[in-house]
């Protein structure tokens, strides 16, 4: 003798089938995967930044893009300023782009605006700016997420990426490497000081950026 169905218990499933569909389809659509093509060996890259991309507490023979230069093969232009708030890199760009013409431009930029308290709207709109200068010039952009150093976040080793980095990125499809200065300034062994890397600091975050690189297909 066949038992007749327990009808609520035939509801259910047909609710939870029906609520894991939606839930893949609204992430899968909510969350898109932005496409890169792979820079050749040999192509001329701009890393665009502040004293963290010009090397300060090791040098510019230390700094990240001397290294990241030596590990892809790249010619990496090292575009970094002591002391530049975002509004100044955005500032310097059209001439960088003109001289250079990069295939790619890695924006770490926004470490000043958070030191000196400037406004959070006018980070985003000039991350915007930069990224929308260096599309136009053809150059494909990937974004590092910036830590809101301080002292003390920084003594007790933690640092975050700021998440204005994350939602831009997400606004713009952005490929970001999130997690790296955050990682290298969080421990005492890799700064010359509480805001800046040393050179094993500079070597770690270069090729850690590197690996990702190939990840999300910016290298071949």
């Amino acid at each position: 003798m066949t038992l007749p169905r327990d009808p609520s218990r035939l509801h259910r499933r047909t609710w939870l089938t029906a609520a894991c569909a939606t839930a893949f389809i609204l992430c899968a659509c909510g969350k898109k995967t932005p496409r890169s093509t792979a820079i050749a060996s040999g192509s001329t890259v701009l890393a665009l930044g502040d004293s963290l991309t010009s090397g300060v507490g090791a040098g510019p023979e230390a700094a990240y893009p001397t290294v990241l230069a030596e590990l892809t093969g790249w010619n990496v232009i090292n575009g970094g300023v002591s002391g530049d708030t975002s509004a100044q890199a955005l500032a310097r760009l059209p001439d960088l782009l003109t001289e250079h013409s990069p295939a790619l431009v890695i924006v770490s930029i926004g470490g000043n605006d958070f030191l000196r308290q400037l406004s959070l709207s006018e980070l985003e709109s000039n991350v915007r700016a930069i990224v929308g200068q260096c599309r136009a010039s053809g150059a494909q952009v990937a974004l590092v997420a910036i830590p809101q150093a301080s002292m003390l976040s920084a003594a007790a080793g933690s640092l975050k990426d700021h998440g204005v980095f994350e939602s831009l990125a997400s606004e713009l499809q952005l490929p970001l490497f999130e997690k790296g200065w955050s990682k290298v300034l969080s421990d005492a062994q890799l700064r010359s000081d509480t805001v800046h890397a040393n050179a094993a600091g500079y070597t770690q975050f270069a090729a850690s950026l590197a690996r990702w690189l190939r990840d999300v297909g910016l290298r071949a």
